[in-house]
C-alpha cells in the first residue's frame, strides 16, 4: 500500500513538473498564430504521438463498447475542447498573477466536486485546511509579481476561468468514476484527437488562422507543448483511474505547479530571481502538501 502511495505521489509530480514547463512555449506559438487553433494543433498532434506506444491497439479498440466512446467524446469535449478553450479565453483578460491564483484554486474546485459527485470522495476538515492552505501559497507567489494591475476586463476573466476550474474538475471526476474499462492511454489520445480537432475547427471562424509557414522556433515551441500534454495527460489519467486514488488529493499536488513554473523562469530567464515572498509561498505549498500526505498515509494504515 505504502508503494503504491509513493508511486502515485511520483508520477503525479511528474506530471505536475511537466505541466510547469510549457509557458514558455505558448508565449513563442501565440507570437506566430491564434490561441484557439495553436491549441487544437497541439493537443492533436499529442493525441498522435500517444498512438505508437499502445499495445494490442486493434484488440483494445475494437473491445470499447458504445458507452466508451461517448464517454471517450464526452472527456474530448470536457477537458481538451471546452477546458482549453476557455483557458486561453481567460487568461487573455487577466494580469498573469490574478490568473495564476485563479488556475491555482483548481484544487479546491477537485475537492468540491469530488465531494457532490462521488461517494467515496468527500471533504474533510484536513482536507479543507490543506487545500486552503495550499492556495494561500499559490496566492502569495503570484502577489509577488510585478504584473497585478486591475482592468476592466478582470470580472469577465473571472468568470471564465471559475467556468473552466468547474469544467475541468468534473472531468476528472468523470474520468476517476466511469472510465476505468477504458485504457489510459487510448482515453488520453482519442480524448486530445477529437477535442484538439474540434478546436481548430472552431477556431477558423472564430479566429481566422493563417495558414502560413513558421520559423522554426514555432515549430519547436508546438513539438515541446505537443510532448509535455501527451505525457502528462496520460499519466494523470492514468491515476485517476487507479483504486484507492481519490480526485481531491491527487489534484493538491497541483499546488506545485506554479513551485517548478518560477524555479524554472529563475533558470531560464535573465531578469528574473528567487525573491523572498516567492520562497514563502513555496514553504507554504509545501508545508500544506506534507499535511496532507502525512493525513492520508495515517489513514491508509488504520
Amino acid at each position: 500500500m505504502n508503494k503504491r502511495i509513493l508511486s502515485t505521489s511520483f508520477l503525479a509530480i511528474v506530471a505536475c513538473l511537466l505541466w510547469a514547463t510549457p509557458f514558455a512555449a505558448i508565449k513563442i506559438g501565440l507570437k506566430y498564430t491564434t490561441p484557439l487553433n495553436f491549441a487544437g494543433i497541439r493537443f492533436f498532434i499529442s493525441g498522435l504521438l500517444i498512438l505508437p506506444f499502445i499495445s494490442d491497439f486493434r484488440a483494445k479498440l475494437q473491445g470499447l463498447s458504445s458507452k466508451s466512446w461517448k464517454l471517450i467524446v464526452q472527456i474530448a469535449l470536457l477537458q481538451t475542447t471546452i477546458l482549453y478553450g476557455l483557458f486561453y479565453i481567460g487568461i487573455d483578460y487577466l494580469p498573469g498573477a490574478l490568473g495564476a491564483m485563479l488556475i491555482g484554486a483548481q484544487p479546491l474546485f477537485a475537492a468540491v466536486m469530488a465531494h457532490l459527485m462521488m461517494k467515496n470522495d468527500k471533504m474533510t476538515w484536513t482536507k479543507i485546511s490543506a487545500i486552503l492552505l495550499g492556495m494561500l501559497g499559490v496566492c502569495i507567489i503570484s502577489l509577488g509579481r510585478a504584473d497585478f494591475i486591475l482592468t476592466t476586463t478582470i470580472p469577465l476573466g473571472v468568470g471564465i476561468l471559475i467556468l473552466n476550474n468547474i469544467v475541468g474538475s468534473m472531468g476528472n471526476v468523470i474520468v476517476a468514476r466511469d472510465t476505468r474499462e477504458i485504457p489510459p492511454r487510448i482515453l488520453a489520445s482519442f480524448s486530445m484527437i477529437l477535442g484538439g480537432l474540434i478546436l481548430v475547427l472552431v477556431s477558423i471562424p472564430l479566429e481566422n488562422p493563417q495558414w502560413t509557414v513558421h520559423p522554426s522556433e514555432y515549430y519547436f515551441a508546438l513539438g515541446w507543448l505537443a510532448f509535455v500534454s501527451a505525457m502528462s495527460i496520460t499519466i494523470w489519467f492514468g491515476l485517476l483511474g487507479r483504486d484507492g486514488v481519490k480526485v481531491s488529493n491527487l489534484n493538491t499536488w497541483k499546488f506545485i505547479i506554479p513551485i517548478f513554473g518560477a524555479c524554472i523562469s529563475w533558470l531560464i530567464l535573465p531578469n528574473e530571481s528567487p525573491d523572498l515572498i516567492s520562497i514563502l509561498g513555496m514553504l507554504v505549498i509545501a508545508f500544506s502538501l506534507l499535511m496532507l500526505n502525512y493525513f492520508n498515509r495515517r489513514k491508509a494504515k488504520l
